[in-house]
């Protein structure tokens, strides 16, 4: 069976881009997909302290909540990413967990020694994102931080949803145009997956 962690990066738990993401996660779903879904919000993450003990071992030193989610995006073939923007990057509880993530980046490209940007990624992301703005260069900053991410976790950027002119709470349940291309969004996921795995 196909399995998708979709991770909700908003500090609001009903906010804009996580009612985007209930979408994908409801379209994956339907499509045969079982979703393990995370919020950010709700589990105790430090930033890195570069502590470095990850150069010898591959794991980082905190004790917190990290390995827990890292154990799901492990058992994942397909990962959903939301949030919203902040001075044109991922909100900061986003930025916490990629961040956390230099660990898995040591692993991969320095104990393992894997060929940077080389290696065919295993994975497909999805990254949904809002934006109070109109602005032309609005996702810029995120996009290329979430590629960056999802290439440690073995995923590439399959696809993204970008939603200017959103900003209030409740705002995007008055956008039937974005809610919809979530919701094909991540059915599309889950179909891309499957087919995959049947290969």
């Amino acid at each position: 069976m196909v399995r998708i962690s979709a991770i909700y990066g908003s500090p609001r738990r009903d906010g804009n881009s996580a009612g985007l993401l209930r979408q994908a996660v409801a379209g994956a779903r339907e499509n045969g997909a079982e979703v393990e879904e995370i919020i950010l919000r709700d589990y105790k993450i430090s930033p890195c302290l570069e502590i470095y003990n990850c150069i010898q071992t591959g794991k980082c030193a905190i004790k917190d909540d990290f390995p827990k989610i890292e154990k799901k995006l492990e058992a994942s073939s397909g990962i959903m990413l939301a949030s919203p923007i902040f001075f044109y990057s991922v909100s900061a509880h986003t930025k916490i967990f990629m961040d956390r993530c230099q660990s898995l980046w040591v692993r991969k490209y320095w104990i393992n020694k894997k060929s940077l940007g080389q290696e065919p990624h295993s994975r497909k992301g999805l990254f949904i994102s809002v934006g109070a703005t109109e602005g032309k260069k609005l996702f810029d900053g995120a996009i290329l931080t979430t590629k960056y991410f999802f290439d440690v976790l073995d995923a590439e950027l399959w696809r993204t949803v970008l939603c200017r002119g959103v900003d209030r709470k409740g705002e995007i349940e008055h956008r039937q145009d974005y809610l919809q291309q979530a919701y094909e969004a991540g059915k599309d996921l889950a179909q891309t997956l499957s087919q995959k795995e049947c290969r």
